[in-house]
């Protein structure tokens, strides 16, 4: 029997307070892709990097989980404000042209869409609240799994009201420890969806992780 295939979006914040966690974030997106290749499974992973100088750069898209490059000093340096509805909304948008284009073979039997940020939004031109709620809303109930990562308290509260469930956002402190719990437990959540133990992402208990 053919293993079942997950793709996971990885929608990470470039912008410039990101600048004094850069290096911890290079290290646990890393830290999360070898976890991720180490785990039984097909997987596919595309990464989106914004800022308002670019608000969707496609670093690379449904990449074999094998494949998928690390991050660098090179290809992650954050710079400018937050788009981050329109992140969002691209980034869903354009995954649901991906999939309704590939073949049966290729087309992901689960979704993951996850957002890693450390701030609120402050610069999106294309897409409202509203519209990205309602985006989140119709995808969930297609069976999209959501998780929403940040260092920003009223980040966190806006990711409730854009429909993240309260298992699937958290708020993390903005130092090397906190970004490394971060990762960590987007790799628990991902792990237990990809292998079955849940039927839902979820993020771990706190006191599990602590």
């Amino acid at each position: 029997m053919e293993q079942a295939c997950t793709h996971i979006t990885v929608i990470l914040d470039r912008t410039g307070s990101m600048e004094s966690i850069k290096d911890d974030v290079i290290g646990g997106f890393n830290s999360f892709l070898e976890t991720q290749r180490a785990t039984p499974g097909r997987a596919t992973l595309t990464l989106v990097q914004f800022d308002s100088q670019d608000p969707f750069e496609v670093v690379y898209s449904r990449k074999d989980i094998n494949d998928a490059p690390p991050l660098t000093a090179a290809s992650y340096i954050p710079r400018a404000s937050t788009p981050l509805l329109d992140a969002l909304g691209r980034g869903m948008a354009d995954l649901d042209a991906a999939i309704a284009a590939s073949s049966a073979d290729t087309r992901p039997d689960k979704v993951i869409f996850a957002v890693v940020t450390d701030g609120m939004e402050n610069a999106s031109r294309e897409f409202s609240r509203a519209a990205i709620q309602q985006m989140i809303d119709e995808r969930k109930a297609r069976g999209w799994q959501f998780v929403f990562l940040s260092a920003d308290l009223d980040a966190v509260e806006e990711a409730r009201h854009l429909g993240f469930s309260e298992k699937q956002r958290r708020l993390y402190e903005k130092e090397t420890p906190g970004v490394q719990r971060m990762f960590r437990d987007m790799s628990v959540a991902v792990n237990d969806y990809r292998s079955g133990r849940r039927r839902e992402v979820e993020l771990p208990d706190e006191e599990e992780n602590a």
